[in-house]
């Protein structure tokens, strides 16, 4: 058996870690190497393997322990003297494993096909904003024994509507040392109040007094990162678009869609004696009538 350095898989120079700095480490190297990042590489594939292997030993304590011991004993073995690779590092894993040469020959013999685990797949749903900024979003899911099991899922920043998260080992146990399925979990984005997504564009409503509408104006519009100045010309109607190009959500491909805004013409409810007095002027002057236009 071929020894696997976890800690080098993590990028860690050192066994002499924190739980949190595995942890982040474990984030970033997924990250890399997730396979909807790297589709069809199958070294990609691999690796995310080792990955998610070295941090569930890394991550407990108990198995830590037992894996630091292998781990100092093959660094010193590396410089003081050259010895036997397979047979002794076999010999390490056998003892991290908690197995005598004898019981692993004995599972050796005995050993079945291995048949990998049925992956599982799920659906969450978080909001715009949150697709966009990225989060770590909780979840519990009722195993096949019936017991419910939290999982902490890391939604990438930006990810798109309709794609799925990988959990490598969490999906049905495999049979006779088979792997673990995965837990593929589906992301549904969904509209926030103010804000809806379609494709990679964002609409939104932008409210006008009648008097701003007639006689255009400048103002602000919130995007789902920042504000934006944009110019209104006079005459619009209730109804009409306003595209802000590159303001919507991004594509995937380092751009983004657009920002468009629906005008909608508000009416105030309660008039002041002045406000009152001007559109009852309006009224006598003005000629223009939108059911005859």
């Amino acid at each position: 058996m071929v020894f696997k350095d976890y800690y080098k898989i993590l990028d860690l120079e050192t066994s002499r870690v924190s739980n949190e700095q595995i942890k982040v480490a474990y984030r970033t190297a997924a990250k890399k190497y997730h396979p909807d990042v790297n589709v069809g590489d199958t070294l990609a594939e691999e690796r995310i393997k080792d990955i998610n292997e070295a941090y569930r030993i890394l991550s407990t304590p108990s198995t830590k322990r037992k894996y630091d011991r292998v781990w100092n004993a093959h660094h010193v073995s590396k410089t003081k003297r050259t010895f036997n690779v397979k047979k002794e590092t076999g010999s390490i894993l056998n003892m991290f494993l908690g197995k005598t040469d004898l019981e692993a020959k004995i599972e050796h013999k005995e050993k079945k096909n291995p048949i990998r685990g049925e992956n599982v797949e799920t659906e969450i749903k978080v909001g715009i904003r949150e697709a966009y900024y990225g989060l770590d979003k909780k979840i519990s899911l009722r195993t096949i024994e019936g017991k419910m099991k939290t999982f902490t899922v890391t939604v990438p920043k930006g990810i798109r509507d309709g794609e799925k998260i990988r959990l490598i080992g969490q999906g049905k146990p495999g049979k006779d040392g088979g792997k673990n399925g995965d837990l593929l979990i589906r992301i549904k984005i969904q509209d926030e109040t103010g804000l809806q997504l379609k494709g990679y564009d964002l609409y939104t409503d932008l409210m006008l007094t009648p008097w701003e509408a007639a006689l255009g104006t400048r103002t602000n519009i919130s995007s789902i990162d920042e504000e934006t100045k944009i110019y209104i010309p006079q005459g619009i109607q209730s109804g009409e678009k306003i595209r802000i190009p590159k303001k919507g959500y991004p594509d995937g491909n380092g751009s983004r869609g657009d920002l468009i805004a629906e005008i909608k013409i508000m009416v105030p409810k309660n008039l002041t004696k002045q406000e009152k007095e001007i559109f009852e002027k309006l009224n006598e002057i003005s000629s223009f009538n939108p059911r005859n236009a």
